[in-house]
């Protein structure tokens, strides 16, 4: 129990990257950040790694882990203990994907890259991207 007890006084987010170069910004800032958002929906702290790689690395994962043959911008592991209360999780983010999507939403490479970082701690909160109308189909 102590050890689990140092990982949610320790809570903290770590940006990598991983063959490529995400551009991101103020990464303490953005950690605090999300660490306060996941506190809001769900858990008292939080443990997450981010992981930026290329469209490639991340299409491999989606196959092999999801077995979805697409490009994806972002995928999201979840890896707490239910029985605790804390979060514990890996987040993959293609910069390739966030790159081309900022182009055709019209913003900001760095907009986009916060917008689906935060899109990540929302998915290791417990949110999904799809409604339950169209899980049904």
């Amino acid at each position: 129990m102590q050890k689990i007890e140092s990982i949610v006084k320790d809570s903290r987010c770590y940006f990598n990257d991983y063959g490529v170069r995400s551009g991101l910004r103020q990464k303490r800032k953005l950690g605090a950040f999300v660490n306060s958002l996941i506190a809001t929906y769900r858990k008292k702290a939080s443990h997450i790694g981010y992981t930026f790689v290329d469209d490639e690395y991340l299409y491999d994962m989606n196959r092999s882990h999801l077995q979805h043959d697409t490009y994806t911008d972002i995928i999201t592991f979840d890896l707490s203990d239910k029985t605790f209360d804390y979060l514990l999780g890996d987040i993959y983010i293609s910069t390739d994907r966030v790159k081309e999507n900022a182009q055709s939403l019209r913003l900001s490479y760095q907009d986009e890259l916060l917008r689906v970082i935060l899109h990540g701690a929302l998915h290791i909160s417990g949110f999904g991207d799809k409604t339950k109308k169209r899980k049904r189909k």
